[in-house]
């Protein structure tokens, strides 16, 4: 008797199986008729170009003519290019001031917004509205203000007695005039690190207060440690921002990268390459090394500095 009605279980649980099969069968290929256009979206404009462009780094193609395979050729040059180490150098200068003043400079606006100030919403408005301004657009604005002769920067200046450069037409004054542009766009990095502070427990600071410790030493002891994992992204996502940093650039100096190659940044000198001398498997080649370039600083953000952030003693 015992052994029929376990023969029984057995049947009734392997139709239970079957049924269930049948039902998330149907499901699944419901799910999949609905999210069919995100994924045949993502299949075809990002995953065909990525494979694309690496067979392409490794031929002659030339968007006109007939690709041949030249195996790591296109590789080899760019150890040779004088402007591609050019591009880099610039690239790497801009990240030297850019990542590490722009979240400077994002925390410091984070801490100004997160007093307890009237109209607090109005001042956090403000600040945010130039991140949500389209880059083209913003980027002529800026042109009018770097003008030498009619930009309101160096009419400023000039209120101070201080002679302004020529921003845009000058090599010692163009990386600065991108670095304020830069900075001009921090607020997501800003509101990413206003919600660090108004995570950090009231109780701690409180009981710091209460023990004596000044503002700085409540920042730096109890503030500061719940940052780390906002400050943490805000440094990936900076560095690999700026690896592509090419919009504002194009527009400013109309794709050129001047004056005399001042502000040729790697991505601009890729787009040179591939859309203007249609060199798309030396163009794909630069876009894969940017790629472990990036890569490669990524991984050791995380290796050296991934290990110093305190997730709040999770």
């Amino acid at each position: 008797m015992a052994v029929v009605t376990s023969k029984r279980t057995v049947q009734q649980q392997a139709r239970s199986r079957q049924r269930w099969s049948h039902e998330a069968r149907y499901n699944f290929l419901w799910g999949l008729f609905f999210t069919s256009p995100a994924i045949i979206g993502l299949l075809w404009f990002t995953a065909y170009p990525l494979i694309t462009s690496f067979y392409y780094s490794f031929t002659s193609n030339s968007m006109f003519d007939h690709s041949n395979w030249i195996g790591l050729t296109n590789y080899t040059d760019l150890f040779t290019d004088s402007t591609w180490w050019l591009s880099l150098y610039n690239t790497v200068y801009l990240l030297i001031f850019v990542v590490p003043l722009g979240i400077l400079v994002a925390l410091g606006l984070a801490l100004l917004l997160n007093a307890k100030v009237p109209g607090q919403a109005i001042y956090r408005t403000i600040f945010y509205i130039p991140s949500i301004v389209p880059v083209v657009a913003a980027a002529v604005v800026w042109s009018y203000v770097f003008n030498p002769q009619f930009g309101i920067l160096n009419n400023m200046l000039g209120i101070f007695g201080i002679p302004g450069p020529g921003w845009l037409s000058s090599p010692t004054a163009a990386k600065p005039a991108l670095i304020i542009l830069a900075l001009w766009g921090t607020g997501n990095l800003m509101i990413i690190l206003l919600a660090g502070l108004q995570d950090v427990p009231q109780d701690l600071l409180d009981a710091a207060k209460v023990d004596g410790a000044g503002s700085w030493s409540r920042f730096r002891n109890v503030t500061f440690p719940f940052l780390t994992p906002h400050l943490l992204f805000a440094l990936v996502t900076s560095l690999i921002a700026g690896f592509q940093y090419f919009a504002p650039v194009y527009v400013l100096t109309n794709g050129q990268g001047d004056p005399a190659g001042s502000t040729l940044i790697a991505p601009l000198y890729l787009y040179q390459n591939a859309f203007r001398f249609f060199k798309v498997g030396y163009a794909s080649a630069m876009g894969w090394v940017l790629f472990i370039i990036i890569l490669v600083c990524t991984l050791l953000v995380f290796r050296f500095v991934g290990r110093r952030v305190y997730y709040g003693g999770a």
